[in-house]
């Protein structure tokens, strides 16, 4: 059976990592340590440009929840436009209402803005009341995927939810499972949930390259690293991918 095999990413560097490691689409974003938000359009038209494998983006304007105010709705608009004026394949998107349920007009907003291109829908359906429901409001709006841990901390502890996704979706959407899926517990999660799609990171650091460390000032917040630079792993893509060949 063929998998597909999607890694997220934050820069152009693990873009190629990740692509050695045997990814099969690539989710391009920025701040993978908030969950991944929109990446900047540099980066998506370096990416556009260089990648091997369709590249899809995020569309998210800020960190926290997935409730939107009108001038949230208006930038994701317009990076839904720089993503297909940069040439990438797809977009990943995602609003809810108040009371947790799928924001179904600005979802249809955001939807004909992609027309054309592929559309995932993130995983704002693991902070639904009811996500069979959800589903079904994803599936009508014409997202090809969904990307969800089966509403819990992980997708090898929301295995059983990821299963009925898997059941009550059939043909007409790819449940695409993530959020903390390594070479350890993929076997598991595909051959319990029927899951063709797995998400990942496969994060790791390497050290700068700066020969000068002034080691006062900080960037950001003190427990950042400056000098620690986020990017993919080869090997542990590669590990994912010779485990799905054998699935």
């Amino acid at each position: 059976m063929s998998y597909q095999l999607e890694v997220c990413i934050d820069n152009i560097e693990s873009l190629t990592l990740a692509q050695l490691g045997g990814a099969t689409r690539i989710e391009l974003c920025a701040a993978l340590a908030l969950g991944g938000l929109t990446p900047s359009h540099g980066l998506m038209h370096i990416a556009a440009q260089t990648a091997t494998v369709p590249v899809y983006a995020m569309i998210r304007p800020r960190q926290g929840d997935f409730l939107f105010s009108d001038q949230d709705i208006e930038i994701m608009l317009s990076d839904i436009h720089a993503a297909k004026q940069a040439g990438l394949q797809g977009v990943v998107i995602g609003a809810l209402t108040a009371d947790g349920k799928i924001d179904r007009d600005t979802l249809r907003s955001l939807v004909n803005a992609a027309r054309g291109m592929g559309i995932t829908f993130h995983r704002a359906i693991d902070q639904c009341i009811d996500p069979m429901a959800a589903l079904e409001v994803i599936m009508t709006a014409g997202c090809e995927r969904v990307l969800t841990s089966g509403q819990h901390a992980s997708a090898e502890a929301g295995i059983e939810v990821l299963a009925d996704m898997v059941q009550f979706c059939g043909n007409r959407l790819s449940v695409m499972a993530g959020a903390g899926i390594h070479a350890g517990n993929v076997r598991e999660i595909v051959r319990n949930t029927g899951v063709k799609e797995v998400h990942l990171s496969g994060k790791s650091t390497r050290p700068s390259e700066m020969g000068h460390y002034a080691g006062k000032a900080h960037m950001g917040s003190n427990a950042v690293d400056d000098f620690a630079i986020p990017v993919t792993a080869t090997d542990k893509i590669a590990a994912v991918a010779q485990i799905l060949k054998t699935c």
